[in-house]
């Protein structure tokens, strides 16, 4: 019985050994550097058509516009107070009506929404110049016509 148990022993002590020298290579390798991946590049108008982008406005104020595109120009989408691909392409038609919109449909709210955008907003203070950047006094200008029509 004596061999048995010794054989035990060092078989549970070298198995104890693997494991913490594999466990050691192991750790080794996880915190080297790994190879960068190699991924397609995303263009931009891919990324913009992902994003949301609500030019400051808050969920609420955002969920406003959604409701007046719903009531006033044809927006199925969610009233989720996230101004994505939908809720633009709804305000892009809306603004080809009425304020010079001569761009794509496309739901990116690029330079020449936001210039049209921004005749828009003339109606509700926008005072600024007509240059397709959605800056402060734009920005201000969309969360009162939010506010107004929410």
């Amino acid at each position: 019985m004596r061999p048995s148990l010794m054989t035990r022993s060092i078989v549970s002590a070298t198995a104890v050994a693997g494991l913490a020298i594999g466990t050691l290579a192991g750790a080794g390798t996880s915190f080297a550097a790994s190879a960068p991946a190699t991924q397609p590049a995303l263009s931009a108008q891919a990324f913009g058509a992902l994003a949301t982008n609500n030019l400051g406005l808050t969920s609420r104020q955002a969920k406003d516009v959604q409701l007046w595109l719903r009531w006033n120009h044809e927006y199925t989408g969610s009233i989720d107070g996230l101004l994505g691909t939908n809720s633009w392409k709804a305000m892009q038609r809306h603004l080809a009506e009425d304020w010079e919109y001569k761009d794509s449909i496309d739901g990116i709210p690029g330079p020449n929404t936001i210039k049209a955008l921004q005749r828009m907003l003339r109606d509700h203070g926008y005072n600024g110049p007509i240059d397709g950047i959605a800056g402060d006094v734009t920005r201000a200008a969309f969360a009162k016509f939010a506010d107004i029509h929410g």
